[in-house]
């Protein structure tokens, strides 16, 4: 969305599209979030569940991670013996080194690079956010900010698994564009099912669905423009 063919960051683009966020974000925190939330929790179901456990951050990383190590394994594998025989004394230097040769141009690196960025922004905003989740609206009919707080139960803004989802789902698209419709859809199912559980508020899935799409367009032209000199 905030990238250019050959991957240049369209930076007004991104400006605009952060103003368009902040502006939604401002207006369900004010307005819509209430009744919006209320309406989408008619919607919950049991296939909402298990997007819960499945696109948590961590499961996006772990699966990233494990297949980006099973392509490295397969790559190393296809060299002859006799040149995996003389690895045998090489320092740790090297070995990153041709680690990173050999993965910087797969999937999981885009994949896992690009959710684990998207995550450490969150987790940073939910900290210094610090919003109440909509349990306490439930329960007490209970709302607002108690920054900073390090507590679940104040770490609603953004929301994790939208932004976990955004950040690899978006990518693979961008990666792949035959199936962008596909994933980029997921990402938005995934983003409403999280305020249908009752886990977020509808701006909470708007600022991390934001946050996803500019950190895999940003990390997919850091390592298009710069990933062979990350490891020298």
């Amino acid at each position: 969305m905030f990238l250019t063919k050959d991957n240049k960051i369209k930076w007004k683009w991104l400006g605009v599209g952060a103003a368009v966020t902040a502006g939604l974000v401002a207006l369900g925190i004010l307005w819509f979030d209430k009744p919006l939330y209320l309406f989408l929790r008619n919607f919950d179901c049991g296939l909402f569940r298990v997007f819960d456990v499945v696109f948590a951050a961590k499961i996006w990383l772990l699966v990233s991670a494990v297949v980006l190590v099973v392509f490295y394994i397969k790559k190393a594998w296809s060299v002859p013996p006799r040149i995996r025989n003389a690895r045998n004394h090489i320092s740790v230097a090297v070995i990153m080194k041709d680690f990173w040769n050999k993965v910087r141009n797969s999937y999981a690196v885009f994949v896992l690079s690009s959710v684990l960025a998207a995550s450490a922004v969150a987790g940073v905003l939910k900290v210094l956010i610090g919003r109440a989740r909509p349990v306490f609206f439930e329960a007490l009919d209970m709302t607002g900010f108690f920054p900073p707080s390090f507590e679940w139960a104040f770490n609603s803004m953004p929301s994790g698994h939208t932004v976990a989802t955004f950040a690899g789902l978006v990518m693979l698209g961008l990666l792949a564009p035959r199936v962008k419709w596909f994933t980029w859809t997921l990402a938005i199912v995934v983003g409403i099912s999280r305020v249908c559980v009752g886990a977020h508020w509808p701006s909470d899935v708007i600022l991390g669905a934001f946050i996803g799409m500019a950190m895999a367009d940003l990390v997919k032209a850091l390592l298009k423009r710069h990933g062979a000199d990350i490891i020298k």
